[in-house]
């Protein structure tokens, strides 16, 4: 996205832009490159899982001016398959890439959900890759005019025209496109929300969808991301968060300029304005969506970082000079000197090695502006999935994580010191977009309350990412139904259901009983929709009105 010079400043800024979306999640870091996705390797140790490509249209829509000039041309789009559960009449199974090339995905085909699914029903399991992500590019060039085919309605007709033409190389005498042969959609995350919008909008094509984790809801000024870390951090974390970054905007709001340079020199980042040092802070809540059920998988920041600021044992030899300072800080904002003095002196030790080996590992040699402020970056037009994330946050799905704009009624869990415009910044230095998405783009097909038969929607209680979908804290409860399941996995984070386990990660205990039973549900209520397909195809003789 940015140059290697401005490198921290993408860790900052990206943890202010986020995505499901995996979404590409909030995180961008070069230190966590798959933020919300299985890591995989590209090779499949499954030799039934073969790569093909079908050639799509670029554009879809010929009578929109908004992707002028039209282009008649095609693209290669890439999916992966595993046939070798294929039993005559089976379903297809096809799990959307969304924001990640198909080999970021291939464990979920190997192992995963659509491994479960497909074995479970007789069914063929193909991942599809989205467009602009992996190698399914449809221009070569990624400026703003090169990425206007790069929406979410071009990316669901991409869907539909896929299953409506769909060839298995060693399948060809059984017709498997869609209507004919039921197709279920799987999708995580960003790729949850697009394909509940494809069963809605595409409902004579596909059959049904499960939507795990799955934003259907655009917010621009989006705090409501960091309310996970209020609700579900372990033990005395989410107060002292809260009580932290009330000392320390008491400080950067104070519109005194010697308090606010005070509190930044404490982190030995003085020299960043007020919205870019909030932004550092922000990073390791950002990873309480990473982590994961499966050892080999898990990110243990978040863990480590609650159980820093919460000890009140000075756990940082080099923060203890500055205890009288943070002390001072610590009772003008109102509070005992203990033990947030402790706890602060403990953030501060956390965030200075955070930013150290950044800089280390980025060729940086101090903390400097230059460094770590995205206002100093210059933009770097590669191919890359993050920059095609970028771009449809910028364009269409916002999700620009801030303090600003949290409820007066309640501390925040960042300084209200990052506002959105240093959120949503990656926009003006990438595509030169100023203006916010209009919300509507996305909401118009249900936003909170969408919900469709054979569409179910699955969430992880504890996922940063229930804010923005049908499981968001605050909303009313549905009942959960054969025809529109709706559930809630307790202690569960982002699409967990939609991991399995490799022999390498198998060992007593795993995957958790929450994951079996949900699991286990999908399967019985894939199953339930096949029976309601064939009955309704022996009812019409063969012709289904779906």
């Amino acid at each position: 996205m940015m140059a290697v010079r401005n490198a921290i400043a993408i860790v900052a800024l990206a943890a202010t832009q986020v995505a499901a979306l995996t979404p590409a999640g909030p995180w961008l870091a070069a230190s966590n490159p798959r933020p919300g996705s299985a890591s995989g390797s590209g090779i499949s140790v499954k030799t039934t899982i073969k790569t093909y490509n079908m050639s799509v249209p670029i554009d879809h829509f010929h009578n929109e001016t908004k992707y002028e000039p039209h282009s008649d041309g095609y693209f290669d789009l890439r999916y992966m398959v595993d046939a070798s559960h294929y039993q005559e009449g089976g379903p297809v199974i096809i799990l959307h890439s969304g924001e990640f090339n198909i080999e970021g995905r291939l464990p979920y085909l190997e192992h995963g959900i659509a491994s479960i699914l497909a074995k479970a029903t007789g069914g063929v399991g193909i991942v599809l890759e989205h467009r602009y992500y992996g190698q399914s590019w449809p221009t070569n060039e990624t400026d703003t005019k090169s990425y206007r085919f790069l929406t979410t309605d071009q990316a669901l007709a991409d869907t539909a025209y896929f299953s409506k033409n769909l060839k298995v190389p060693g399948l060809e005498q059984h017709n498997l496109t869609a209507p004919g042969t039921p197709h279920i959609l799987y999708g995580g995350s960003y790729a949850g929300g697009l394909v509940a919008f494809a069963r809605k909008l595409y409902p004579d094509v596909f059959w049904g969808a499960i939507s795990s984790s799955g934003v259907t809801a655009v917010i621009n000024d989006f705090w409501q991301y960091l309310e996970a870390t209020r609700y579900f951090s372990p033990g005395d974390c989410s107060p002292t968060i809260q009580r932290l970054t009330d000392v320390i905007d008491r400080q950067l709001l104070s519109g005194d300029k010697k308090r606010e340079d005070e509190i930044k020199s404490l982190f030995g980042l003085r020299d960043l304005w007020n919205d870019e040092f909030a932004s550092l802070l922000l990073q390791a809540q950002g990873s309480l969506q990473e982590t994961n059920w499966i050892p080999a998988k898990d990110d243990t920041g978040f863990g480590t970082f609650c159980a820093v600021v919460s000890s009140d044992a000075a756990l940082f030899a080099s923060t203890a000079h500055l205890r009288q300072r943070v002390r001072t800080a610590v009772q003008d904002a109102g509070y005992a000197a203990e033990p947030l003095t402790s706890r602060m002196l403990n953030l501060i030790g956390f965030v200075k090695n955070t930013v150290k080996q950044q800089l280390k590992e980025n060729g940086c040699q101090k903390a400097s502006r230059e460094c770590l402020s995205a206002r100093l970056a210059t933009d770097d037009p590669r191919h890359d999935w993050s920059r095609s994330w970028l771009y449809q946050t910028c364009t269409e799905w916002g999700y620009f994580v801030n303090g600003a704009s949290t409820p007066k009624d309640r501390l925040p869990m960042i300084s209200r010191a990052l506002g959105i415009e240093y959120s949503s910044y990656g926009c003006k230095l990438s595509f030169n977009i100023t203006a916010l998405p209009d919300v509507n783009i996305i909401n118009k097909h249900g936003g909170f309350n969408l919900s469709y038969p054979r569409v179910a929607f699955i969430d992880g209680k504890q996922d940063p990412w229930r804010a923005g979908g049908t499981h968001a804290i605050g909303l009313p409860g549905r009942q959960s139904t054969p025809s529109e399941p709706f559930e809630l996995i307790d202690w569960g984070v982002h699409h967990w259901d939609e991991y399995g386990l490799s022999e390498d990660d198998e060992e007593p205990g795993l995957p958790p009983q929450q994951i079996v039973d949900i699991q286990r549900k999908e399967v019985e209520i894939v199953k339930h929709w096949l029976k309601e397909f064939k009955a309704l195809h022996a009812r019409s003789g063969g012709d289904v009105e779906l």
